[in-house]
């Protein structure tokens, strides 16, 4: 992962200095760090906006400070972070987490329980103007998305994320977005489908948005 970075950083930024809107699919969730360097560079300063079972604060994991466990441990090293659907997490990430910037699966599955939306507008109104979306597929309910590398139960739903990003390209400008993390399964398409119909999903909220 860690030659990845520079690979995305420069497609990245290529991108952003063309004025264009880049769009990262994984694969796996390391691909973020590159494209995160790249979008404070040219865009800063930004927020990342992380839509996720899990933290991915460790400062290394297996050896390597760029696995997919440490991708919003680098983010914060050049964007404030915001992370939404945490459901897994050690107590090393706990401890250097800051919890008024998390919003956890279980208050989302509360306030969702309770038809309470007001949570999106707090976790918007922290962030800075321009925001990069890293959606890891995982955020998403196994029941609804399995085919993802490391699925945990206590998940998002479709139109909750599809919610969230809407107030997010209505009231900031996402300037670069990635889907990560599918893992197909030959005997299981939907999966498949929602992914792409994911990132079609995002490109046409912020498309709208600019309207």
């Amino acid at each position: 992962p860690i030659k990845l970075a520079p690979l995305v950083r420069e497609r990245v930024t290529a991108a952003l200095r063309n004025a264009q809107l880049p769009i990262v699919l994984g694969g796996e969730h390391s691909v973020t760090i590159g494209a995160v360097e790249a979008a404070a560079e040219c865009c800063g300063p930004i927020s990342v906006l992380q839509i996720d079972a899990h933290g991915d604060t460790r400062e290394t994991y297996h050896g390597s400070t760029h696995n997919h466990a440490c991708i919003m441990a680098r983010a914060r090293e050049h964007a404030s972070i915001v992370q939404v659907g945490i459901r897994a997490i050690d107590a090393e990430e706990l401890e250097s987490m800051d919890r008024d910037r998390v919003y956890f699966g279980h208050q989302i599955d509360a306030w969702t329980r309770a038809n309470d939306t007001s949570w999106m507008d707090r976790a918007i109104a922290q962030l800075e103007d321009r925001v990069y979306l890293t959606i890891d597929l995982d955020a998403f309910d196994p029941s609804i998305l399995p085919s993802t590398g490391t699925p945990e139960p206590g998940g998002m739903d479709w139109f909750t994320i599809t919610e969230l990003v809407r107030r997010v390209a209505q009231q900031r400008t996402i300037v670069g977005f990635d889907v990560v993390e599918l893992c197909p399964n030959p005997n299981h398409h939907a999966s498949d489908f929602i992914a792409a119909k994911l990132v079609y999903r995002v490109m046409s909220e912020i498309l709208a948005a600019q309207k």
